[in-house]
């Protein structure tokens, strides 16, 4: 499931027309199945050493895995088969607890607000809920 993209040192991912950077990795990003492939490609950019090779996993970018998953992801856990995300719907929101299932795409959001980060965090890192 991991796959590769070239990334900006300024945060963008490099474009198929291999000249721009999106602020987002989407499926407009060039993407690779493997770090080799992602090598050649940066190697033969202009300017390279202000690109880096960037892995993209279910943990690393949960909102390309799980289009359904909405706001700000401060947080990503892996436990049984899903993504545990501390998630902030909308800016200035209460956070919430996502849980992302890697086999359906699934994601449910808890109805639990937390007021602050660090108190979602303390639940996430606890896992003191139920994952069905």
């Amino acid at each position: 499931m991991k796959i590769y993209a070239l990334q900006s040192l300024a945060g963008g991912f490099l474009d198929e027309d291999l000249k721009h950077f999106n602020k987002e990795f989407d499926d407009w990003c060039v993407q690779f199945d493997s770090m080799e492939d992602a090598q050649l490609v940066l190697d033969s950019l202009e300017k390279n050493e202000r690109i880096k090779i960037v892995e993209i996993t279910p943990l690393s970018y949960p909102k390309y895995y799980f289009p359904k998953l909405q706001g700000i992801v401060h947080a990503t856990r892996e436990y049984d088969d899903k993504v545990i995300c501390v998630v902030e719907p909308q800016m200035g929101a209460n956070f919430r607890i996502a849980i992302c299932d890697l086999h359906t795409k699934n994601v449910k959001v808890l109805q639990t607000r937390y007021k602050s980060a660090l108190a979602a965090e303390g639940a996430f890192a606890n896992l003191t809920f139920d994952l069905r």
